[in-house]
């Protein structure tokens, strides 16, 4: 299971070790694992933990609007620059990626086999780019000849239940460059 990095900052580290002695100092027994993570956040100017971690999961003030519960549990499969990171377990997660990863192709053109494998790879990260040309064939989102030698993207229209992740994804995909 992976685990999540909150950044911790104090800018006195001198009043940071006076506050966690007078905290260890009202405790009768040495303090467990979250008790030290509450003394570090209070010393810090945090309620607790959990109001640190809230801090830091908050989204930042650059992003024009909150995203949604389900649009940030969508967006850990993608990395920072907007690239799939790793292929979803769940179908119904597959195909919201899939849809933001069929907006970031370039419109108005046909590829090759080569020139749409360079396309998507760009998109991904995790090393396949044939999973993912075979799916958005299938799921509709790109066409090809019969003998393969030929694809083109579709337009289907956006559903409104994955239009924000779209939309996040192409953010962060401008972020990057």
């Amino acid at each position: 299971m992976s685990r999540t990095v909150y950044p911790f900052y104090s800018s006195d580290i001198s009043s940071l070790a006076r506050a966690l002695k007078r905290q260890w100092g009202e405790e009768s027994q040495p303090p467990g694992h979250l008790q030290i993570l509450n003394m570090l956040a209070r010393a810090a100017g945090f309620q607790n933990f959990q109001h640190l971690r809230a801090e830091h999961d908050r989204p930042a003030p650059a992003e024009a609007k909150a995203t949604t519960a389900e649009t940030r549990r969508l967006l850990r499969h993608f990395d920072a620059e907007g690239r799939l990171a790793r292929w979803p377990k769940k179908f119904s997660e597959q195909r919201a990626c899939l849809w933001a990863l069929w907006a970031g192709l370039p419109r108005g053109q046909e590829w090759n086999e080569p020139a749409v494998n360079a396309a998507i790879r760009a998109l991904e990260a995790f090393g396949d780019h044939v999973l993912i040309r075979r799916e958005l064939v299938e799921g509709g989102w790109m066409g090809r000849t019969d003998d393969c030698r030929r694809y083109w993207l579709l337009e289907p229209a956006v559903p409104e239940a994955v239009a924000e992740l779209v939309e996040q994804v192409c953010l962060l995909r401008a972020g990057a460059s």
